[in-house]
């Protein structure tokens, strides 16, 4: 069974062009698209893995990020790592966390930490 996160947005164009890009550096892609939803998932194709949606809210109020909620990528190289936070900051992302190591969280965690246009919280997480 496939597992699924939904993230909501504010502008669907603004959130798909920078999810688009970034998403692209931890090798995934959009596989489907329907109107004000894009789906993403590893390389771009739908076989049952997990799969991130990209979407308004059904209820037509304004997208709002959670409070502790965070959805993180996890790559095999901290050059992955580094692009993910890059591309995140020149595509209209913000800072939660240059990438770095983090040995509170493990002796080879790696990570970085951003956020979305809307304000979702993402991460890119190498283990060693």
């Amino acid at each position: 069974m496939g597992h699924y996160v939904t993230l909501g947005a504010r502008d669907h164009d603004a959130a798909c062009a920078f999810y688009d890009v970034v998403l692209a550096t931890v090798g995934w892609a959009a596989h489907q698209d329907f109107p004000g939803w894009r789906g993403y998932s590893e390389g771009g194709v739908n076989d049952g893995g997990a799969t991130l949606w990209v979407c308004r809210p059904f209820d037509g109020e304004a997208a709002t990020n959670g409070n502790g909620t965070m959805m993180a990528f996890t790559v095999d190289d901290p050059a992955k790592v580094d692009a993910f936070h890059a591309a995140a900051m020149a595509n209209g992302g913000s800072n939660e966390g240059a990438p770095g190591p983090r040995p509170d969280y493990g002796p080879d965690w790696y990570a970085a930490y951003v956020r979305d246009p809307t304000g979702n919280k993402l991460a890119a997480v190498c283990h060693g």
